[in-house]
Parts: structure tokens; sequence; C-alpha cells
């Protein structure tokens, strides 16, 4: 987490220190929805400085992400880079990683959207939508089910993610929360065996969960969530939103690595 964005922040890529911990965290109810909570992480990881690069991973396109920051994060919070839009767009310190975004350049957005308003759903607000990411309301089970056979159907090259009650988010097939969270640490040099950190609330988070060797469910994770992640690599905080976090930060051992400057 740094203070201010950095100049030429692509430049460095590659360039983080052997022990320095990458955490990518999804934002709505797993950092945010306590205020003190989001205000007590913020200064808990910059105290802790370098030891922690932060990322954030929000299903929400960027613009929507950035009004958030500015009205509910701390204003001395910024992070280190930032996925969004379910993982098809990721910005490292306020820089955009176009080789990350052109694959999915070709994507046929057009025909997947007719295919699920054919069937009968709605589609998100606009405001939810990008160019890679279409967003639907589709109730679970059998219509679910059902729009998934019509995208097989059409042989329409897709990803669905589904979540809560009837959110449905179909992406590209290499877009994804898990991708692009296995993307970020590879550019930035960081080692995902070991030194890679998850957290999040949904389901929408679960792909990232299945690709991370430690991943934190905050105290008010959603059952869909609990019941599919990994228990090998998988910790469910007490603490709810931010402080379940932080909980989960302890529980694996963030803090008490060697961190920069201070190797064993």
């Amino acid at each position: 987490m740094t203070a201010s964005p950095k100049k030429n922040a692509l430049s460095n890529l590659g360039k983080i220190q052997p022990n320095q911990w990458l955490l990518i965290s999804d934002v709505d109810d797993t950092l945010t929805g306590d205020a003190s909570a989001l205000q007590d992480f913020v200064q808990q990881v910059a105290k802790r400085q370098p030891r922690l690069f932060v990322a954030l991973n929000s299903s929400r396109p960027a613009d929507s992400v950035d009004a958030t920051l500015r009205q509910v994060f701390p204003k001395n919070f910024t992070p280190d880079a930032i996925i969004t839009a379910m993982g098809t767009q990721i910005r490292v310190e306020g820089e955009c990683v176009q080789a990350w975004t052109e694959q999915f350049s070709n994507w046929p957005r057009a025909a997947i959207v007719n295919a699920v308003l054919s069937c009968g759903h709605r589609a998100h607000d606009d405001e939810y939508q990008t160019e890679h990411k279409a967003s639907f309301a589709v109730p679970r089970g059998e219509a679910q089910a059902q729009v998934i056979t019509e995208l097989e159907r059409l042989a329409l090259p897709c990803r669905v993610i589904a979540s809560g009650q009837d959110d449905l988010d179909i992406l590209p097939p290499r877009g994804g929360k898990d991708h692009a969270t296995l993307f970020l640490a590879k550019l930035l040099g960081v080692d995902a065996q070991t030194l890679l950190v998850v957290a999040g609330d949904s389901a929408n988070d679960l792909a990232m969960f299945q690709v991370a060797p430690h991943a934190i469910a905050v105290g008010n994770a959603r059952t869909e969530l609990l019941q599919g992640m990994p228990s090998e690599s998988s910790y469910h905080a007490n603490a709810h939103h931010a402080a379940g976090v932080l909980e989960g930060l302890e529980h694996f051992g963030v803090w008490d690595s060697p961190g920069i400057g201070q190797r064993e």
C-alpha cells in the first residue's frame, strides 16, 4: 500500500523483494462494511510497510471501484494494484496493464448479451457492464442452467460466474478473479506458491481461493463461499469485514515472516 500513486510504476514490475507478501482482496463486504475496521486495516498495513503489497480485486468496473475508494476508504489509502470487472481489467499503481486487456479484444459480447436476453432475463444496470464483462440477473437453479445451455448451443466462448441469489457474470474464458490474481503475481515477481494471500466473502471470490496458497474468508462470508473453498488453504475468520482480513493475515503469519530488511 502506498500513500500516493507512483510514477512509471510498470517499469519497476518484477522487482518486489523476495520476502514481500501480496494480498489480493475483494472490496464489497470484505474490506468495506465496517468503517472503523477499515480504518484500522489501513493503519495496520501502513505500519508494516514494506512487508505487504496490497491489491484490490472487485467484480465491479474500474469507475465504480474508484468511486468507492474516494467515498468509503480512508483518504490516505491508495492500493498498489486494482483488478476490476471480474478479472478483466488490471491497473498497477494507476497504470492500465494493456497486455492483459488486449487478449479479450475479439470476445463476442453482443452475441452473448443477445443470447441471455432471449432467455427472458434482464441485464444489470450499465454501471456494472464493461466491454469484457456482461452482468445479468438470472435466478439460481434451472434459469441459470438454461442460460448456460443456450450459450453452449451457440458455441459462444465464455466463462460464467454465479453468486448471490441471481447474479450472473459472463466473461471471456481467460477472464476471472483467479486468472487475474495469478497474472498479477507473476507480473510483480511474487512467489505465488508461498507469498500470495487472498480475501473474500462470496462465491465470485471462490476462483481466487482455489489458486492461492492462503485464503481468508471474512467472518461475514456467505455460505456459498464457505462451502466451496478449499479447506486445506482457507481460513474462516471470526471477525467481520476488514477486521477479518487482518485476523487472517495474522493467522497466516504475514506479520511474523521476515520483512524487507529483516531477512533471516
